[in-house]
């Protein structure tokens, strides 16, 4: 059961700091690690920063040493009541850049609050003065943040930088979502028209469009989660990518599915035709912007597959 820390000795003070700089050095450096292939420069910041850390880690244990002798007890953040709860790195990948900046900022304003309180409830003069001067440090440690920035990141890296970020977004979310969207919006086409034209019957269209758009969903789901594991092409997690496109393709067909919810049949193809033509358009600009994909050659790509299905799957269901 964790502690208040309001009932820890002195000792156990200098012991959960020791724990605490030692935690964020190694944590420092493993967002140096998992950036230096697409962030390299970000990761000098956060090895100069992990280099800070494990000097305040070196005072500690002097004071320590100074006062309680060789043995340090094993005291965690999770031991005491009051730390935010953090996901451990090993478990974030891929690693974002701004969300790295963003816990960064987090852990060192979290760590000066301790040395703050923990410097008002120490007697020792010379332990008081130390862990001041860490909260201080703490403190400053953002404004070192800052300047490393200033140092390493120069305009023209951090254009770079974007650039790995938007091409990591792309390689993850967009590629997978995309697929999706694509394979949701075209492939359901053919069953959900046939099943309209051969039935003239709303009710009808709408049950054989679920069925498509949430099978569909189902299957490239599990065939994208299981195409790679991302480790060699850099693609992400495959549990991610499935969801998304799963998601995507299921979002992809039940958009021209739903306007057979209106009773009667020519009015809901009618909506149904416009929503396709959307769908269509809004996966041409997704190209377009993602893609680098001239939007005239992506809407004629996608147009005219799109508008053969359709015209399959009409003569079809009229046959």
């Amino acid at each position: 059961m964790a502690k208040n820390f309001k009932d820890l000795s002195e000792q156990q003070i200098l012991a959960l700091a020791i724990s605490l700089e030692e935690t964020d050095a190694r944590i420092y450096a493993d967002f140096a690690a998992g950036l230096r292939a697409d962030y390299p420069t970000t990761a000098k910041i956060f090895e100069e920063m992990e280099a800070e850390e494990d000097e305040h880690r070196g005072k500690l244990i002097e004071e320590y040493r100074r006062r309680f002798g060789e043995h340090i007890p094993l005291i965690r953040r999770e031991d005491v009541k009051g730390f935010v709860h953090r996901k451990p790195v090993w478990m974030i990948r891929p690693l974002g850049i701004k969300t790295v900046r963003r816990q960064a900022e987090l852990m060192e304003t979290e760590t000066r609050r301790f040395y703050e309180r923990a410097a008002n409830k120490v007697s020792d003069a010379s332990t008081r003065q130390l862990l001041g001067d860490l909260a201080e440090a703490e403190r400053k440690h953002m404004t070192l943040a800052e300047n490393l920035q200033q140092k390493y990141l120069t305009p023209e890296v951090e254009t770079q930088e974007e650039k790995a970020h938007r091409r990591l977004f792309v390689l993850q979310i967009v590629q997978p979502g995309l697929a999706g969207l694509m394979d949701g919006s075209v492939s359901t086409l053919a069953p959900v028209f046939a099943a309209a034209f051969a039935t003239h019957n709303s009710h009808a269209a709408l049950l054989v469009g679920l069925a498509a758009s949430i099978g569909a969903g189902i299957s490239m789901a599990f065939a994208e989660a299981a195409s790679d594991d991302g480790s060699l092409t850099g693609r992400g997690k495959p549990l991610l990518r499935g969801i998304v496109c799963g998601l995507m393709t299921t979002a992809g067909g039940i958009g021209h599915t739903l306007p057979y919810l209106i009773p009667e049949f020519r009015t809901a193809t009618a909506v149904a035709v416009v929503i396709v033509a959307i769908e269509l358009l809004v996966i041409s600009w997704i190209r377009k912007r993602y893609m680098d994909t001239p939007f005239l050659r992506a809407a004629f790509q996608v147009i005219v597959g799109g508008v053969l299905v359709f015209l399959v799957g009409i003569w079809i269901g009229s046959s």
